[in-house]
């Protein structure tokens, strides 16, 4: 008799919390985060390949580094909270996380690995796979390691914020949108303003 899948909550016929679609996903994902979290470093300058944000004329200089994106990378010890609460619903010894952050993320991903045979039937395993997958997506928006067709890069974007600095992320026609987008700021444009944003874009690049 088929179970329920406690993430998707499709039919599994392994009897299992996860089904093999969300374990595989999860596995997945896990084997991602390094590389994820090492090309978020390309990142943390304002000036990175995210965006080319600078000062505009007579405005302040930019923040040093992003913020949004420290964040985000301090968002990754959850791998290696997880991995202890493994640990700890299998009464093992804690495990040992040590070096620096990236060193953790290695132990803790492949910790989670060598578990999965044993989480895919943990009542924990619907939580585990909701968190990963929530940043492994985050990750995803900015560093894009998907190699399928993301939309149309177009530019950077010329908006400025109310200190004069121009934000300088990437604009993206998306497929079967019409209206180009910063994923950074949210500024908007639509066709009829693409004449004055070639114009923005050339300018703000002299």
């Amino acid at each position: 008799m088929d179970t329920t899948c406690t993430h998707c909550h499709n039919p599994d016929p392994t009897g299992s919390t996860l089904c093999v679609h969300c374990t595989t996903t999860l596995t997945g994902q896990l084997t991602a985060l390094p590389r994820m979290y090492e090309a978020l470093a390309g990142h943390l300058a304002p000036g990175s390949a995210s965006g080319q944000g600078r000062a505009g004329k007579g405005g302040p200089a930019p923040l040093p580094l992003r913020v949004d994106i420290l964040d985000l990378r301090s968002e990754f010890e959850t791998v290696c909270a997880w991995l202890s609460a493994v640990h700890d619903a299998r009464c093992l010894p804690g495990p040992r996380l040590a070096g620096d952050s990236l060193t953790r993320l290695h132990t803790a991903v492949a910790g989670l690995l060598a578990h999965m045979p044993w989480i895919v039937l943990w009542p924990g395993a619907a939580d585990l796979a909701t968190e990963i997958g929530e940043l492994h997506r985050n990750a995803t928006t900015v560093v894009d390691p998907d190699p399928r067709p993301r939309g149309r890069r177009i530019g950077h974007c010329p908006a400025q914020f109310e200190d004069g600095v121009i934000c300088g992320s990437v604009l993206r026609l998306m497929p079967g949108e019409q209206v180009v987008r910063c994923l950074f700021c949210e500024t908007t444009f639509p066709p009829a303003m693409w004449a004055g944003l070639k114009t923005l874009m050339s300018a703000d690049a002299a």
